[in-house]
């Protein structure tokens, strides 16, 4: 279970305080399969970094009686300054999984050739988050956090990726956010909708999708 009870989160800018959270309360359950559905800049982003524990919130709780993963799409799980080889070897040695293995399962999922074995730093933006996806998938996490990953690359690593997806949902919580209802749809069986800081649960789906297609 994660629960989020009363979390806010505001970001100081040049221009004053961004808001971006407005006192989120939610409950996730073992084995759900949630959508998040919003708008771009809605904070969808910022919600499954404050799940992931990547970042904290301003004030509210967030409890964690689960194994969450980090989003899969964000950049800010792996080091720049080494290969991508090495860090799956890393992320080999933190979640005691077999060295070896693990490199061979996100050199082949990730598919960036020799750059697998140059330093991060020198990766273009999509090939980091391939890689970053490759990671996530090498560890065995009760929830899965998504963050539109499926949507990257070109589309031989798009249909790797939703194939991935599909075998996450049919044995792991699954919160995928998206600006595209389709999406949700797709692997989904309810939904939530971000809008002006606030989550709005739906437990059919059909009906938020069609309150997201409305507002």
């Amino acid at each position: 279970m994660i629960r989020l009870t009363d979390v806010h989160k505001t970001y100081k800018t040049h221009h004053g305080a961004k808001v971006v959270l407005r006192g989120v309360d939610a409950e996730f359950r073992r084995g759900e399969k949630v959508g998040i559905l919003g708008r771009n800049g809605a904070g969808k982003t910022t919600l499954l970094r404050l799940i992931a524990g990547v970042e904290h919130p301003n004030a509210g709780r967030i409890e964690r009686r689960m194994s969450v993963s980090w989003p899969l799409g964000f950049a800010g799980a792996m080091h720049y300054s080494i290969s991508g080889a090495d860090n799956a070897r890393f992320i080999a040695r933190i979640y005691d999984k077999p060295i070896r293995e693990t490199v061979e399962l996100v050199e082949d999922f990730a598919d960036l050739g020799s750059y697998f074995r140059m330093p991060v730093k020198t990766y273009s933006s999509g090939m980091v988050v391939r890689l970053g996806f490759a990671l996530s998938l090498a560890v065995q996490f009760d929830c899965y956090l998504v963050d539109e990953a499926i949507a990257v690359g070109d589309s031989r690593f798009a249909a790797r990726a939703r194939a991935a997806l599909a075998d996450l949902q049919s044995r792991s919580t699954l919160l995928l956010v998206s600006h595209q209802a389709e999406t949700v749809r797709a692997f989904c069986k309810t939904a939530a909708i971000l809008q002006d800081g606030r989550l709005t649960r739906y437990d059919d789906l059909d009906e938020a999708i069609a309150a997201y297609h409305a507002a």
